[in-house]
């Protein structure tokens, strides 16, 4: 077998080209700097309220409206639906709660919840209305409490 040296083959060790060492330059350049995520929607009442919740989070350092602007500005398919089971099963009585998506009505819910979310179904509004809950936008649960104090995310 005849295998070649180092210094005699220049296929080996050939420079690279400059566009990729400018990628790579920049590669290395971003690597380590923390980005904003981007924002995906094309729902300007999506992308405003995530403008919105990024903003509050600067103004008031309250980090919990930055958790909720990164759970919305997830794709479509990742976005979350939560349950009024679930939200029985993990709140207690008076809890102010947060939903980064869409309140679906399945299951029973036994006790008074303030909760805020993107969306609700027809029959969640309803059941949480019926046992004397508040059911509010995300907006205006920030205009009220815009430390973020007390506010519970539920995923």
């Amino acid at each position: 077998m005849n295998l070649q040296e180092p210094s005699q083959s220049k296929e080996l060790y050939s420079k690279p080209s400059t566009s990729s060492t400018k990628n790579m330059k920049t590669f290395l350049a971003n690597c380590g700097r923390r980005t904003m995520k981007q924002i995906k929607s094309t729902n300007p009442e999506l992308t405003n309220l995530i403008r919105s919740l990024r903003k509050k989070t600067r103004e008031n350092e309250a980090k919990v409206w930055r958790a909720v602007a990164n759970c919305l500005s997830h794709s479509r398919r990742r976005r979350i639906t939560v349950n009024l089971s679930q939200l029985n099963r993990h709140t207690e009585t008076g809890e102010t709660v947060v939903v980064p998506g869409k309140v679906l009505g399945t299951g029973k819910i036994n006790h008074s919840l303030n909760v805020a979310a993107f969306a609700f179904s027809e029959q969640a509004r309803s059941k949480i209305l019926e046992i004397k809950g508040k059911c509010m936008s995300i907006p205006e649960l920030m205009e009220k409490n815009p430390k973020g104090s007390g506010v519970k995310i539920i995923e």
